[in-house]
């Protein structure tokens, strides 16, 4: 049986008592440990340890670090380009976790699936939104089949929402993300973004067409706000009409949930009463126009004050 052992010098190689095997994937006994190199998914994996940080090969470490030659050299001593951890994460999860452009770039050029998802629903798009880079996330969408996840514990614009990365939020919702996408535990972005905080991902998701009631379950957005002790995002919620009466499952108004001494309570009994006509008329258009339509608003033949007001500017 032939066994190709790439020349690699790095000592957290010297210690493992497993060999990555590449091309055709051959299991060959340590003398110390008798134990044999797992093989997950027909890649090979160091399996001495069970934890995602203990089975990582130099491959992951050079991604992570940015280390873009340390990564062509490893390529081609015949790292597989695609070899995971036991958790299913791969060079190219690290190197948008770290936000390495150039290291990202030449593992796709390699042949990099972008599409792999880690066992926590993590993919390279979902990594490049928690890291923040902008570059990251346009490069995994020009190689990516798909902008959405069918993975209900995790997705891209969940992350960059409650990570408050505002330019890689616009970028996604400029590929088609889905604005109200809600998942079982995270709701839906505007209801991870009002959780986090993420004053400026709540602004443009709202200034996006993001439906203000959705939220997860009957937990709205505006329960999440108050429950954070945002002021500043309750009022831009209330103005974009959330509806400061709802009740979520534990029967709680938004209200119930202020703090005591909070300028929430200042905010609420000015704007928990009936909506002025020229909101009311505001909110009416902007349903009418929907979210798909509403950067059209700008083309209407409409004084400038009066698109202005439309869209919140």
């Amino acid at each position: 049986m032939s066994v190709y052992l790439p020349k690699v010098q790095d000592s957290c190689v010297d210690v493992c008592c497993g060999i990555f095997i590449m091309g055709d994937v051959y299991t060959e006994l340590s003398h110390d440990t008798q134990r044999p190199l797992h093989i997950y998914r027909g890649l090979a994996c160091n399996a001495l340890m069970a934890d995602s940080w203990s089975d990582r090969s130099p491959l992951h470490d050079a991604a992570y670090q940015g280390r873009l030659l340390h990564l062509r050299t490893l390529i081609n001593q015949g790292f597989h380009v695609d070899i995971l951890t036991l958790d299913s994460v791969s060079p190219l999860h690290e190197a948008c976790l770290g936000g390495h452009y150039a290291c990202a770039k030449f593992l796709l050029e390699k042949g990099a699936n972008v599409d792999m998802m880690s066992t926590d629903g993590a993919t390279p798009l979902f990594n490049s939104c928690s890291s923040g880079s902008v570059a990251c996330v346009e490069l995994v969408l020009q190689y990516s089949s798909s902008i959405h996840t069918t993975c209900q514990l995790a997705s891209a614009i969940h992350e960059a929402s409650k990570k408050d990365h505002k330019d890689c939020l616009q970028l996604l919702l400029l590929n088609g993300a889905h604005i109200d996408m809600e998942l079982p535990l995270l709701g839906t972005p505007l209801y991870s973004a009002c959780t986090a905080q993420a004053a400026s991902c709540v602004e443009l998701l709202l200034h996006s067409g993001a439906d203000v009631g959705l939220g997860c379950e009957q937990d709205t957005p505006l329960h999440a706000a108050v429950r954070g002790g945002g002021s500043a995002i309750v009022d831009l919620l209330l103005d974009f009409g959330a509806d400061g009466s709802c009740r979520n499952a534990e029967g709680k108004t938004p209200l119930d949930l202020a703090l005591p001494n909070s300028l929430q309570l200042l905010i609420f009994p000015i704007c928990a009463g009936p909506c002025s006509l020229s909101q009311l008329c505001r909110l009416c258009i902007r349903r009418s126009l929907g979210r798909n339509r509403l950067h059209r608003a700008s083309s209407l033949f409409l004084p400038h004050s009066i698109t202005a007001f439309i869209l919140y500017q």
